[in-house]
């Protein structure tokens, strides 16, 4: 079956890049002239995707409102004679038909991803998290769509993460298959100990799922930080009927902590067209005053 549909879970409270997010969702900050979701909106609709569902909380309706038209910024764009502006704005209602719903509690990814079951109908779907901005020329979500449509199973895109840093992501069991591809057979949430570490692969912002994911999330119960985490759901897929890992190209920004967004925003300046020349000449002279 052809995946059309995507979930981004965009729920979480961005608790380190406070104080900003007291007031703006880290999926809006901008990086460079786009917000972060837009990002991940592109590379899902580059990527196939007709239908995304983006699951919110109380707080974020300016996600919402951006992806909507907005007529009194339009109009005054087309009096001014600023079209470029005005076909940019436009562009942004009409990437896809994109959906909203709100996760009434905070409960984890789990949960969130579970509140789409009803949107998803029966369809396998990909996921692509609201943390994880991923730039590369051949779409990560893609990747994972073509591995889904080789092996027919769910698939998780993975890379390797140093072993000082394991503990803060998941931990797969893995076996190589070919080329990029990876057998996966068990997975572990933030394992505490080195015992505990199965690989330093590490699932990492994206994820293509069956539609039998949602009978697991039903039974799976709180785990780490005491959510309803989609690794343990996962799990039971990998354990009992396997799981394909995709080491995906790409590069991979964490817009969830400063540090990430920061790196986003420089790098992507720096191969914009408009600024680019400008942007590198800048830090080039910051260099040498340092």
């Amino acid at each position: 079956m052809k995946i059309t549909k995507a979930v981004i879970p965009a729920a979480g409270l961005g608790t380190r890049v406070l104080p900003a997010t007291k007031s703006m969702p880290k999926e809006m900050y901008p990086i460079v002239d786009k917000p972060a979701i837009q990002y991940i909106v592109e590379e899902a609709v580059n990527s196939g995707i007709t239908d995304i569902l983006i699951i919110t909380n109380r707080g974020k309706n300016i996600i919402e409102d951006y992806f909507d038209r907005s007529p009194e910024l339009e109009g005054r764009l087309l009096e001014d004679k600023k079209e470029e502006f005005y076909n940019q704005v436009v562009s942004v209602s009409k990437l896809a038909n994109i959906f909203f719903l709100r996760q009434k509690e905070t409960k984890g990814l789990g949960h969130a991803v579970n509140c789409a079951r009803s949107f998803i109908s029966g369809e396998p779907f990909a996921v692509l998290y609201g943390d994880d901005v991923i730039i590369g020329e051949d779409p990560a979500c893609g990747q994972l769509i073509r591995a889904y449509e080789k092996y027919g199973k769910a698939v998780v895109g993975i890379k390797e993460v140093a072993k000082e840093n394991i503990h803060k992501y998941s931990s797969l069991k893995v076996e190589h298959l070919d080329g990029t591809y990876y057998s996966c057979t068990d997975m572990v949430e933030k394992p505490k100990t080195e015992a505990d570490v199965l690989s330093y692969f590490s699932i990492l912002g994206r994820c293509v799922l069956t539609p039998d994911i949602f009978d697991v999330l039903d039974k799976t119960t709180p785990g780490a930080g005491g959510e309803i985490q989609l690794t343990d759901a996962m799990r039971v897929l990998a354990q009992t009927v396997g799981m394909i890992g995709v080491d995906f190209t790409g590069k991979r920004y964490d817009i969830g902590n400063k540090l990430g967004i920061l790196e986003a925003t420089v790098e992507l300046a720096l191969k914009h067209p408009e600024l680019k020349d400008d942007f590198r000449a800048y830090i080039k002279n910051l260099a040498s005053e340092l």
